[in-house]
């Protein structure tokens, strides 16, 4: 008989314990601890705790996950109630970006919108009305979908006030339209901010809410 033989017997005999109730509590099995040796029954005890404790940290994971995605949502809501309560749709540029900034802490924002009736000076001097190369354009035409990465040298770097190490660039467009209006570009100095790895689920989701908010300045 060997060990495979002895456990199979075992299960298929769950009263063998039952019989020989003095060999159960007698038992001394190796502590999954190290140390001495200890009984069956506290070593099954020992392993319920373990199971017990790994459920508790799954649990405080969770709730921490939850509680995490509560804030994001709100700061979502309170982001988008902004834009849609102003008036001024020329005001909407700067009230997005710093809103964004603000809200989901992200170190550097910076906006560019072409096609625009009307834009203020000052936004075309030094905002988001400033020219933007045709190359650039027709990169962003490209985009289908947010990206995030390494600042590889991006000529949108730019236009950030700080180094970056990472960054995140979402096309603006109206609906599926091929041709985009407009960048955001979110950067961050930590290289893990905006890695290759993260999701853009959400990163998409914001650009929808800004292309809709932002389309108010587009000629009708």
């Amino acid at each position: 008989m060997n060990a495979h033989d002895v456990a199979q017997y075992l299960q298929e005999n769950p009263e063998f314990f039952e019989r020989h109730a003095d060999l159960f509590a007698s038992l001394r099995v190796p502590s999954p601890h190290g140390g001495s040796a200890v009984s069956l029954a506290e070593r099954q005890v020992g392993g319920l705790r373990d199971r017990l404790r790994a459920s508790d940290a799954r649990l405080m994971e969770l709730v921490r996950n939850a509680r995490e995605n509560e804030i994001i949502s709100e700061n979502m809501f309170f982001w988008l109630r902004g834009l849609l309560i102003e008036r001024d749709p020329l005001r909407l540029p700067d009230m997005l970006t710093k809103t964004l900034a603000s809200s989901f802490t992200v170190p550097d924002v910076a906006l560019r919108l072409w096609g625009v009736d009307n834009a203020p000076a000052e936004a075309v001097e030094s905002g988001w009305a400033q020219p933007v190369p045709d190359d650039v354009r027709s990169f962003v035409n490209s985009l289908m979908a947010p990206y995030c990465g390494l600042n590889s040298g991006f000529a949108v770097a730019g236009w950030l006030s700080e180094h970056v190490r990472s960054m995140a660039l979402i096309p603006l467009r109206v609906g599926v339209a091929p041709q985009a209006f407009g960048l955001l570009v979110l950067g961050s100095p930590d290289p893990e901010r905006f890695a290759p790895s993260l999701g853009t689920g959400f990163l998409a989701r914001i650009g929808e809410l800004s292309s809709a908010s932002l389309s108010r300045l587009l000629p009708r």
